[in-house]
């Protein structure tokens, strides 16, 4: 008799992708740091393309039915809702360009803890766009948590106004992209990703004429840009969307936590940088506020967890 997969074990390989995207991503100061000596333009222009070229060379060779799928249905859309589709993917486009740009230069010229705190906050800035922009409705916890992230950003700014300012962009910039993707509904997210990147890459290489900065040589530079586009970009991703498929968006939105919180311990560990006492007040209060804003998910995951032991 053919064995049954176990339905249990089967849930644990989604829930170990949902926390490896974001604990691979914990780690990309490291890589980022490598190539600090270049140009924060340069690192990002040569990132955008060899993702390109390889998230192409990933789809045509294993994704090519969804690629198929997703020309279908743009086809079919009706005139106005493609140019709604192309507006929000030039958007898209726009807004991760900014956040990467933002994130390698304040990892490699403000502080790896200034990144860490953007993506503590992001989630946070995120609702509250959702808010604004999809009306989408807090509950009186989550404004309470809203308000306590506030007094967090009002107090790093109080001892490092250009930290939170990069802080604040670099979250927004995401915030705002994973507020765009939301509304994109109906296609592949790795495809989106993919025809993102070559709306990037327009910009790019044109860019790259016109800076006429000397073309990197280095052997080590490139092995550095390779591992950030594959396995700090593509891989998590995959790992992200490969979760989604079987684990709330909740549910991983709690363990997203977990790449900031590497990300501080690596900028006072691995990077050796010093944190202020305003530092520590400031993410004390981002802690007590992610807890409260994430409060009601945290309980019905033990909940569950308990139901499922019993």
């Amino acid at each position: 008799m053919e064995q049954q997969p176990d339905k249990t074990e089967s849930r644990r390989n989604y829930f170990l992708a949902a926390f490896l995207a974001p604990l691979i991503w914990g780690f990309m100061a490291i890589p980022v740091r490598w190539v600090k000596a270049y140009p924060a333009e340069d690192i990002l222009y040569y990132r955008i393309l060899v993702a390109l070229v390889i998230i192409w060379l990933f789809i045509f060779l294993f994704r090519f039915k969804f690629l198929k799928r997703d020309i279908a249905i743009f086809k079919q859309l009706a005139d106005r809702n493609r140019n709604h589709t192309i507006k929000l993917t030039l958007l898209a486009s726009a807004l991760i360009f900014g956040n990467w740009f933002a994130y390698i230069y304040a990892v490699n010229h403000i502080s790896v803890q200034s990144a860490a705190f953007a993506y503590l906050t992001c989630p946070l800035i995120t609702a509250i766009a959702a808010f604004f922009i999809l009306k989408e409705q807090l509950s009186a916890l989550k404004r309470i948590a809203l308000g306590i992230a506030l007094i967090s950003a009002v107090t790093m700014a109080t001892g490092s106004l250009i930290d939170i300012l990069w802080s604040m962009s670099i979250a927004s910039l995401y915030a705002l992209y994973l507020i765009v993707q939301r509304a994109s509904q109906g296609f592949d997210k790795l495809n989106m990703l993919a025809v993102q990147l070559i709306c990037c890459s327009l910009f790019v290489i044109p860019k790259l004429f016109i800076n006429q900065h000397a073309f990197p040589k280095e052997a080590f530079f490139w092995f550095s840009i390779l591992t950030i586009a594959v396995v700090f970009t593509i891989i998590p991703l995959f790992f992200s969307m490969y979760a989604l498929t079987r684990i709330s968006s909740s549910t991983t939105g709690v363990l997203l936590y977990v790449n900031p919180l590497i990300g501080f311990s690596l900028a006072v560990t691995y990077f050796g940088e010093t944190v202020d006492s305003h530092k520590f007040i400031a993410y004390g209060f981002i802690v007590i506020a992610i807890v409260i804003f994430n409060w009601e998910t945290l309980k019905n995951n033990i909940k569950s967890k308990r139901g499922s032991c019993l």
